[in-house]
């Protein structure tokens, strides 16, 4: 290992780590995620490690306590999470990471973040992947440093350091790791990627090279969320879980148009991917020619001059006040008997003062309300003197969330 490497691997990881107190390490056995670990013992920190073992492969379950046993040796909590969620359906690996950072954030209540050991070649591969898929600004950016699901921080603190580099700090010290064997199976749209890369190297095009242009990506992407978040500004006001746009916004640059119903649609809507850039592309041209239409979950018409946007309400549910409803709302102090709803018919027929809204009754239907057995007890839409302020956004979504949009 060339002099000085394991101090300047240590220096890059701590400024990764963003000062953070009590951190959670995935570690899954391999080398990147192994070099994450003995690098956070040396640095002198206390973490917590979690191992997620799939199911997936024989071979996992030697791999976990291979983890743990390397952990009792430096004297460092482990805990191994077991997934058996599959149901052999769709995307295989896109599912099993979904699935880790969902049982690696109900592991890690108490502690400040969770580190993940992705590396500068996980950029870019995952840059040349998506290229490969035609992906624009956002798709091209460089992965995401720190971010919040399932109610946790997640930090990828390696991901300036080389894969190399890491394997070089291991061997250095001796250290064991596990190669996964689906590394090598070219049936896995990143194994390829990884082999051409290797090809594409003596034209310049290195691992490297790409992470410096998926950097440029990421500045372009903040770039254009500024501009975003100024149009936001200027043309959306909200209430409750309905947005009302101007149509003035149809005077900015596509682009720009294009991430603002992105925007909305994850406010109302939080999913996992959001609608891909053509099927906006196409929703804002329907409403720039003054029509209506409907996109992942969320409704838009026209009305008064604006433009409404809400919750569409035939997927929507009655349950139990005490969970949050739509991934979106929570009821404050439920009592027993109390559920969350879509307001619906029902509710507008207990609502003798709806009209006064000025809300059309399609948008008023999605809207959440709190029940208690047959009776109506209230909606973030009715005036404070007639219900109690019951209901709250649980779920914060993105860069809408900071415009003191009323709910």
């Amino acid at each position: 290992m060339p002099v000085g490497l394991q101090d300047a691997l240590i220096k890059a990881l701590i400024a990764g780590l963003a000062g953070t107190e009590r951190i959670g390490l995935a570690v899954s056995g391999g080398g990147d995620s192994m070099a994450m670990l003995h690098l956070v013992h040396r640095a002198g920190l206390r973490p917590h490690v979690a191992t997620v073992d799939h199911g997936l492969r024989a071979a996992s379950a030697d791999e976990a306590r291979m983890v743990a046993r390397v952990c009792a040796d430096l004297n460092v909590p482990h805990k191994t999470l077991h997934w058996q969620g599959w149901d052999q359906r769709g995307n295989l690996q896109d599912a099993a990471r979904r699935a880790r950072r969902r049982l690696l954030a109900d592991w890690a209540q108490g502690l400040s973040a969770v580190a993940l050991a992705h590396t500068r070649d996980d950029v870019s591969e995952t840059f040349l992947m998506r290229l490969g898929r035609g992906a624009g600004v956002d798709g091209l950016a460089a992965m995401r440093p720190s971010w919040h699901e399932f109610g946790t921080q997640f930090l990828r603190p390696l991901l300036g350091t080389a894969r190399d580099d890491l394997r070089g700090f291991l061997r250095s010290i001796d250290a064991d790791w596990v190669d996964d064997p689906s590394n090598e199976m070219d049936r896995f749209d990143r194994v390829r990627v990884r082999k051409a890369l290797k090809l594409l190297a003596p034209l310049g095009i290195d691992g490297a090279r790409l992470a410096d242009v998926a950097a440029h990506m990421s500045q372009a992407r903040a770039a254009l969320d500024a501009a975003a978040q100024a149009l936001m500004r200027e043309h959306i006001k909200g209430q409750a879980g309905i947005l009302r746009i101007n149509p003035q916004m149809f005077t900015a640059p596509l682009d720009l148009q294009r991430r603002l119903l992105a925007a909305v649609i994850a406010w109302i809507h939080p999913q996992d991917y959001g609608p891909r850039g053509p099927a906006l592309v196409a929703l804002r041209d329907r409403l720039h020619t003054g029509l209506g239409g409907q996109l992942a979950g969320c409704h838009f018409i026209l009305h008064g001059g604006d433009i409404l946007a809400f919750r569409e309400t035939k997927s929507l549910q009655r349950h139990d006040a005490d969970q949050v409803w739509d991934d979106v709302w929570r009821v404050a102090n439920p009592r027993k008997g109390m559920q969350i709803a879509p307001l619906a018919a029902e509710g507008l027929r207990q609502w003798s003062a709806w009209r006064d809204t000025g809300i059309p009754r399609m948008a008023l239907l999605s809207q959440p309300s709190v029940w208690h057995n047959e009776t109506l007890i209230g909606t973030p839409l009715m005036a404070p003197k007639d219900t109690p302020q019951v209901l709250f956004r649980a779920k914060q979504g993105n860069c809408l969330d900071d415009l003191n949009l009323s709910h």
